[in-house]
């Protein structure tokens, strides 16, 4: 064979020994798996063949042009398959494809990916030269893909103007690309869209025999070692939803571009079905094409402004109507577009119309919950309808909240800063409700009854597991966010909301009022027969230390003006409901442990002897101030008592009531500079009840009330008395209390005399199992000393120092008369 198209002549023997390898298979008819549009095109182009039998010789010699990249004996065919010449069929306008062939016993080699088959034609790919394609109008056509699919594209058409001449085909593509961007990618995927194998289409047996690398390849695939990308099947499985509403996607392009003849009719076509082809953008599209904006960018902005369209008319339809009539259109609008849920462009219009559902169907729940993708997405809105029939999900979505707000309050309590206006207590509380994690397992809950009390379940477990009461303070917080938001469906079953309003209006004064106090009373005497389980969150709510705070220092208050008043504590009913509400408050972890809801007795002796003694002190307290403030010659010789009665010491060890009145004096008497009941207080609190005079909310706020007293530590007695009779006691057991020791010492160091400050720093130093905040304390601390050495001047200086004094001159004395 001596003919060519445009007046070359030559031979390959590879290529001869494919086109005669082709006649050996079974006539071509419509595989299964063809599209209806491609038979026809078929069947079309079969009556024309007779007519058109000179351009379809042309187009044989056309396919057998040379070329010297070829390698005959690579191919070679096996034994036994005969050598007969192919049958082409002749397109419209000279252009020759390959037809879908029957299937075959051997396909042929492949050399590597950058080649669909040294010498081999592409199935389902023609020659695209004189004609270019819309860019982004096929799926996939990226550069890699592109690369690989011009070289094979040159390689089977020699005589095209991407080949370059014989021998260019796979060097010179890359300039090709460059120079015709556009035309390069839509070519490539014509022939990419087409490919299967080196040797031509496979047919149905060959598909189900190659797997996934036959049948899975999308756009994105990895081409040449027949790999399909996860990239690809992810976007398969994205795009598959258009197609249960009848809108066309990449899949059914591709597919159209494989079996058919005439591709760039199909895409025509495609775009046609599938455009934005209004009339009055005939004239702007080409204003676009003139600015070099490419046609993507169009169309997704167009679909940006109607998604953006479409999510407002979602809302206008939840807010208006009857709900019968809004909830069964957006159910309707659900079931229609559920399918797309998995597409992120779609995925916004699916989740804001599951959002405004007061209920949506079960089945799409799963669906949702079993995609972690999409229960990610979801609004809060469809989490609390899966969350309220799964309580383990719910609890692992609440978790890290709680060890956050945990995590929150202890950096609060051992915070650097030292200050009786800003410490624990400072922030009122509707401040501290508007916390991140109060928010936020606000709007967890919303108005679901079902999802407060699983809330509430959580910090009950959790109180009585660790014995953390700031889990009381996060119940008492996110009652009352809710209280803030109106949020009836919940303030209204809850028997703890009043109670904790008008304990919370306390809180915010930091004072119980006779007012406020017969209201608290009113709620506690309220509890009917049979509802005694009320008295367990009621206990949780007053253990919350804000609650405590606020009793214990209303008690001292009274404590003060019964002294006044010459009055005996058993005498004051407010006295007595404030102690009634502290035992409630502090026996709230027993309450709830052993389940018995009764309120607690109040021990006898606490109001006839310990109050009277801590009233005593008191008395002792006005009696020498009163006597400082005498004129001299009126005043006795008073020495403020030293010792402690041995009978308050033993309260303070064996009574939980008793310790926690006693530490909040000591912490009263503190912050008024008392510095003589402070020394005669601190060795009994060595050993309390439960070792409450080293937790760490009373040592943050004895430390800040010792700042007040910061020139009292440059004295040998007090620093002795503060940190060698009390604090250290307990430093090498307890690291909380080392913590606030190095707090303390890093903020008044300069005052601390500089023998002992080298004494507490040496007996301060972290051991190996301290843990990482104290050595970071400690490197603070000696930091601060270093700079404090280099400040004050080495005795050399001193010593030169020049002396100020000048001698006087000498003054002749006058002559004697």
């Amino acid at each position: 064979m001596n003919h060519g198209v445009g007046r070359r002549r030559g031979s390959d023997l590879a290529l001869l020994w494919l086109w005669r390898r082709l006649e050996a298979t079974a006539p071509i008819r419509p595989p299964a798996w063809e599209s209806p549009h491609a038979a026809r095109v078929l069947e079309k182009t079969e009556k024309k063949k007779s007519k058109k039998s000179n351009k379809t010789h042309l187009a044989k010699m056309f396919l057998l042009k040379p070329t010297k990249q070829a390698d005959p004996a690579g191919d070679a065919p096996p034994a036994g398959v005969p050598e007969h010449p192919a049958r082409g069929s002749s397109g419209p306008r000279g252009r020759t494809c390959l037809r879908p062939q029957a299937p075959r016993r051997w396909a042929g080699p492949r050399r590597g990916r950058g080649h669909a088959g040294r010498g081999g034609a592409s199935s389902g790919a023609c020659a695209t030269s004189g004609r270019r394609l819309r860019a982004g109008s096929l799926p996939g056509a990226g550069r890699g893909s592109a690369s690989r699919n011009l070289c094979a594209a040159a390689a089977a058409f020699p005589g095209s103007r991407l080949a370059g001449g014989p021998g260019c085909a796979g060097r010179k593509w890359a300039a090709a690309v460059q120079a015709e961007p556009r035309c390069g990618r839509d070519l490539a995927e014509l022939e990419g869209a087409g490919e299967r194998s080196s040797g031509g289409p496979r047919g149905p047996g060959e598909r189900a025999a190659a797997g996934p690398a036959a049948t899975g390849s999308a756009p994105g695939e990895r081409g040449g070692d027949g790999a399909p990308s996860r990239v690809g099947a992810g976007a398969s499985a994205m795009f598959a939803g258009l197609q249960d509403l009848g809108v066309a996607n990449g899949e059914d392009l591709k597919e159209t571009l494989t079996n058919c003849t005439e591709p760039l009719k199909a895409i025509e076509q495609f775009q046609t079905e599938n455009g934005v082809l209004l009339p009055s953008l005939q004239s702007a599209l080409p204003f676009l094409d003139l600015h070099g904006t490419p046609r993507l960018e169009f169309h997704q902005s167009v679909f940006d402004e109607l998604r953006d369209k479409l999510l407002e008319r979602v809302s206008a339809i939840a807010s208006e109507g009857k709900a019968e009539e809004r909830y069964k259109k957006l159910e309707e609008l659900l079931e229609k577009s559920f399918s797309l849920v998995k597409m992120p462009s779609l995925q916004p219009v699916v989740m804001c119309v599951m959002k405004h559902l007061p209920k949506v169907p079960e089945k799409k729940l799963k669906l949702v919950m079993a995609d972690k993708e999409l229960y990610r997405a979801c609004a809060v809105e469809v989490k609390r309808q899966i969350w309220q029939d799964n309580q383990a999900l719910f609890g692992d979505e609440v978790s890290p909240l709680l060890k956050q707000y945990i995590v929150e309050k202890e950096n609060a309590l051992f915070s650097p800063e030292l200050s009786v206006l800003h410490n624990f207590f400072s922030p009122s509380p509707k401040t501290r409700r508007q916390g991140e994690v109060v928010q936020k397992l606000t709007r967890m809950v919303g108005r679901n009854v079902k999802l407060y009390d699983m809330v509430l379940q959580f910090l009950r477990t959790l109180f009585l597991r660790t014995r953390n009461v700031h889990y009381c303070t996060l119940r008492a917080e996110l009652l009352m966010s809710l209280h803030d938001l109106d949020v009836g469906d919940i303030c209204s079953v809850d028997p703890c909301h009043k109670f904790t309003w008008c304990l919370d209006a306390c809180i915010r004064e930091r004072f119980v009022d006779g007012k406020r106090a017969r209201e608290l009373q009113g709620f506690l005497d309220g509890v009917k027969k049979g509802q005694e389980q009320v008295l367990g969150d009621l206990s949780m709510i007053l253990c919350d230390p804000f609650a405590i705070n606020t009793l214990s220092l209303s008690t001292v208050r009274h404590l003060q003006e019964l002294v006044g008043q010459e009055m005996l504590p058993r005498e004051s009913p407010d006295l007595l409901l404030l102690l009634r509400l502290l035992a409630l408050g502090q026996g709230a972890w027993d309450m709830i442990d052993s389940q018995v809801f009764k309120e607690p007795k109040m021990e006898v002796e606490l109001v006839t002897r310990f109050l009277p003694t801590l009233m005593s002190f008191v008395v002792d307290d006005h009696t020498f101030n009163v006597d400082q403030k005498l004129p001299a010659e009126e005043k006795a010789p008073v020495t403020y008592p030293s010792t402690l009665p041995e009978s308050f010491t033993k309260f303070l060890q064996e009574q939980r009531m008793a310790c926690e009145v006693g530490l909040y004096y000591v912490l009263h008497i503190t912050k008024q500079r008392n510095k003589n009941a402070l020394l005669r207080l601190l060795p009994g609190l060595v050993e309390t009840f439960g070792d409450l005079a080293f937790s760490d909310i009373f040592l943050h706020l004895l430390t800040g009330n010792l700042a007040l007293l910061a020139d009292e530590f440059a004295l040998e007695d007090f620093c002795s008395s503060l940190f060698d009779g009390f604090l250290l006691t307990a430093s090498p057991r307890k690291e909380n209390v080392q913590r606030h020791v190095l707090r303390l010492l890093i903020h008044l160091h300069q005052r601390v005399a500089p023998s002992k400050l080298e004494a507490l720093q040496k007996a301060l130093e972290p051991t190996g199992q301290s843990g990482e905040a104290v050595k970071e304390l400690y490197s603070q601390l000696g930091e601060k000393l270093e700079q404090l050495d280099h400040r004050k001047p080495s005795p050399a200086q001193a010593a030169e120092t020049p002396a100020l004094e000048l001698p006087l001159p000498a003054v002749p004395a006058p002559a004697v008369l």
